[in-house]
C-alpha cells in the first residue's frame, strides 16, 4: 500500500508540474521578432518543482516538454484558428529545452548541489544555455531557418543567469524558512523532555524513600505477622520493579536531553523561538499581547535545553495571566559574572499571601472549565532548573509581575 501510495503521488507532482509549467510558460516575454522563441515563468516553475519534491527526472522532462507543446498548440488552433498540425510544428522545440533540461540534471545528480546555493545556481544556468542553445537550434533548423546572433546568445546567458538564481534564491528561503520551523519544533521537545527527566527524577527519590519504608515494615512484621510482613515484602518488590523500568526510562531521555545540549545556540534566536511561539500563543487565546525582548549582548550559549524550558514556562504563564491585552518583556542583561533573566507582565499579578508559595510542587491558582487545577508543577521545575545552573530565581508583584533569574555567566 505504501509503494502504492508513494507512486501515486509520484505520478500527481509529474502531471501537476507538466500543467503548472504548460500554463505558466504562456506569462512569457518574446525577444526575436522573427521566430517564436520565448522566455516565460516555465522554466522556473519546472526548477523549482523538481528542487522541491523529488520525482523521476526524465520522465519529468519528458512529459513536460510534450504537455507544453500541446498546451501551446491547443491555444493557438483555439484562440488564432491556426491549424493544428502547423502550430505543433511551429512550437515542438519547445519540448527539447524541457529534455534537454531534464538530463543534465539527470546527469549531474542535482540532489547533491541542493546545499550549495552558488554551484546549483551556476550549473543551473549553464543547464539553461545548453538547454535554449538546443530549443534555438530546433527552431532555426525547423521553423525559421535564421541562424542564432551572437546578440541573442548574450542574451540566453543573462536571462539563464538571472531566472537560475532567482529560482535557487527563492528554494533556498523555503528551505531555511522549514530548518527553522524544525529546528523550532526539536527545541520545544528537547526542553520539554528536560522537564520531564526532572519529573521522573523526583519520581524515583520518592519511589526509593516508599521501597525503603516497605522493606522496614517487612523486617518489623516479621516475627509479629509473617503473612503481612509477606505482603509487604511482596509491596517492595513491585516498588523496586517500577522504580528499575523508570530508572531505564530515566538513562533513555537523559541522554537524549544531553545529545541536544552539545551544540551552540545564539541567546537571540532562543528569544525568538520564545517570542514567536508565545505569540501564536495569544492569538490562540485570542489576546491581544505585545512582546519586547531586550538582550544588552548576543552569546552563545550551551544551556539552551534548560532555558528554553524555564522560558517558555514563564512566558505562557504570562501570557495566561493577560486576561484582554497586554505586554510582556523579556530581558536579559550578561554580564561577566552573572546573566539576569528577567520576565514582566502587566496581567492580573499574584496575591501577596501566594508568593512565598508559588515555587511549592502542587501549589496553583490554575482551573479549567470543569473547576479542576492544574498539576502545579511548573514553577517548581523552573525553580529546580535554575538551582541545577547554580542559580536563584525572584518574584515580585505590584503593578506589574516580574520574575528575575540570576545565573552565573559561566554556567550558561
Amino acid at each position: 500500500m505504501k509503494a502504492l501510495s508513494k507512486v501515486n503521488g509520484s505520478t500527481i507532482a509529474i502531471i501537476a508540474t507538466a500543467l503548472l509549467t504548460a500554463i505558466g510558460s504562456e506569462i512569457k516575454i518574446m525577444p526575436y521578432e522573427q521566430a517564436p522563441f520565448r522566455f516565460g515563468l516555465g522554466s522556473i516553475i519546472f526548477f523549482i518543482a523538481v528542487l522541491i519534491r523529488t520525482v523521476p527526472i526524465m520522465t519529468t522532462g519528458i512529459i513536460t516538454g510534450f504537455t507544453v507543446v500541446l498546451f501551446r498548440s491547443l491555444l493557438d488552433s483555439l484562440l488564432y484558428k491556426q491549424f493544428f498540425i502547423n502550430a505543433f510544428i511551429e512550437h515542438f522545440p519547445a519540448a527539447f529545452f524541457y529534455f534537454s533540461f531534464a538530463v543534465c540534471l539527470y546527469i549531474f545528480n542535482i540532489e547533491k548541489y541542493k546545499t550549495k546555493p552558488f554551484t546549483l545556481g551556476l550549473m543551473a544556468s549553464l543547464f539553461e544555455v545548453i538547454s535554449n542553445s538546443i530549443e534555438q537550434l530546433f527552431t532555426t533548423l525547423f521553423v525559421t531557418r535564421i541562424p542564432i546572433s551572437a546578440e541573442e546568445i548574450f542574451l540566453l546567458i543573462t536571462i539563464a543567469l538571472l531566472r537560475s538564481f532567482f529560482v535557487v534564491g527563492l528554494y533556498s528561503s523555503i528551505i531555511i524558512t522549514e530548518n527553522k520551523k524544525q529546528v523550532q519544533q526539536l527545541l520545544n521537545i528537547g526542553s520539554n523532555l528536560y522537564v520531564e527527566t526532572l519529573y521522573l527524577q523526583k519520581s524515583m527519590n520518592q519511589i526509593e524513600q516508599i521501597t525503603a519504608s516497605s522493606f522496614d515494615l517487612y523486617k518489623q512484621l516479621t516475627n509479629t505477622h509473617s503473612d503481612l510482613s509477606i505482603k509487604a515484602l511482596i509491596i517492595a518488590q513491585e516498588i523496586h520493579e517500577v522504580k528499575k523500568d523508570q530508572q531505564r526510562i530515566f538513562a533513555g531521555l537523559s541522554n537524549i536531553v544531553e545529545n541536544k545540549q552539545s551544540d551552540y545556540y545564539l541567546m537571540s534566536d532562543l528569544l525568538s523561538l520564545v517570542s514567536e511561539a508565545n505569540q501564536k500563543y495569544s492569538e490562540l487565546l485570542k489576546k491581544n499581547i505585545q512582546f519586547h525582548v531586550l538582550l544588552n549582548e548576543d552569546f552563545h550559549t550551551h544551556a539552551h535545553i534548560q532555558l528554553l524550558a524555564v522560558l517558555n514556562n514563564l512566558v505562557a504563564n504570562a501570557v495566561e495571566a493577560i486576561e484582554i491585552e497586554g505586554a510582556i518583556t523579556i530581558s536579559i542583561d550578561m554580564k561577566a559574572q552573572e546573566t539576569k533573566i528577567i520576565i514582566e507582565d502587566n496581567g492580573i499579578g499574584i496575591p501577596k499571601h501566594s508568593l512565598p508559595v508559588i515555587f511549592d510542587p502542587g501549589f496553583t491558582s490554575k482551573f479549567n472549565e470543569k473547576g479542576e487545577p492544574s498539576t502545579g508543577i511548573g514553577l517548581s521545575h523552573v525553580q529546580a532548573i535554575v538551582t541545577k545552573l547554580n542559580g536563584h530565581i525572584n518574584v515580585e508583584s505590584n503593578k506589574t509581575t516580574k520574575f528575575t533569574i540570576s545565573i552565573p555567566t559561566n554556567m550558561l
